[in-house]
């Protein structure tokens, strides 16, 4: 839409999504906007203008030609590059709109050297260490998170190279295909083990639950549970494209001459093959589920529930934000 926002009697409610969060195609449409890689080649005095244009906005001062579809583009950068709560600018690798670029050289080079044991290990210890980059990017801001950071970071690489390593030593004689297939395995269980780990805290403790005006009414341990649950199985299916689909394809093609002849064209094959499936599998993982999901009375606690429904003015619905 190109009106001018000033003109607007009803304007953009920035505070939420452009779209509708509630339905999947509402939810796949705004992770593109914020994963969108192009988001990485705007400036710092592009992005410090962009903030300036939604800040000001915030506060009420709209210039007279900003548009409607301006101020959406300044808060869709803005989301993918500054950090909600602190405001600051987060480090380019850790940033949303990275991981297409980034899990594609990543996984490009996973998929293509998975038979040596140093080359598994280097691959798979890069994958953790710059998933532990983007946990760090995207952290709460919590006094314990880089300690969890930490600890989540070394387990998850253990976990990685232990599964990689341990299934390629089972694996040496069996088809090709099922060889291809070990990275898959040892991503899913490093994602299995470091989001719990990184999250303990909420396992523990509970989850903030929240009512329909955003407020923090209490902390649930079992919604924590299905949070987090949800959380993973968004991260295995954002991987199950490249790490399952793409060995298929490059496993019918390692027979043609072709590629017989030209071994190294795997690499460069391999990671455009992930591009493109990672621009579609990380919006559509991130989508799968909402990202304030909302919770039932049934869900929580019963001491929990009982209290909340003595409120004088008790919350008709409960929420909790399950995280990325």
């Amino acid at each position: 839409m190109s009106e001018l926002v000033k003109t607007l009697v009803l304007r953009p409610d920035i505070s939420k999504p452009k779209w509708d969060q509630s339905t999947f195609e509402g939810r796949a449409k705004h992770f593109f906007a914020i994963t969108n890689p192009l988001n990485l080649f705007y400036g710092t005095n592009q992005l410090d203008d962009f903030k300036k244009i939604v800040d000001e906005y915030r506060k009420g001062t709209v210039s007279n030609d900003l548009t409607v579809n301006q101020l959406w583009k300044a808060k869709h950068v803005v989301d993918s590059a500054f950090h909600p709560s602190t405001g600051e600018k987060m480090l380019m690798v850790g940033r949303m709109s990275a991981q297409v670029p980034m899990n594609m050289a990543i996984t490009g080079g996973m998929l293509t050297f998975y038979k040596s044991p140093m080359a598994v290990i280097f691959w798979q210890w890069l994958n953790q260490s710059f998933n532990a980059v983007v946990n760090y990017t995207n952290r709460s801001g919590d006094g314990g998170s880089v300690s969890q950071l930490l600890v989540s970071y070394c387990s998850a690489t253990g976990g990685a190279l232990t599964a990689a390593l341990g299934l390629n030593s089972l694996v040496k004689k069996a088809p090709p295909l099922v060889g291809r297939l070990v990275p898959f395995v040892a991503v899913c269980v490093a994602n299995a083990i470091n989001i719990p780990m990184m999250r303990r805290g909420e396992l523990t403790d509970g989850i903030d639950i929240l009512d329909e005006n955003g407020q923090v009414i209490g902390q649930s341990p079992g919604v924590a549970k299905s949070a987090i649950s949800q959380v993973v199985v968004s991260r295995v299916f954002m991987a199950t494209p490249t790490f399952a689909f793409i060995p298929v394809v490059v496993n019918a093609l390692e027979k043609r001459p072709y590629f017989k002849a030209n071994p190294k064209m795997f690499l460069p094959l391999q990671t455009i093959l992930c591009g493109l499936v990672l621009s579609v599998s990380t919006p559509v993982g991130c989508a799968l589920f909402p990202q304030l999901t909302p919770v039932t009375f049934d869900q929580i606690e019963p001491e929990l529930a009982e209290k909340l429904k003595n409120l004088p003015n008790p919350p008709k619905q409960l929420y909790c934000n399950k995280g990325l």
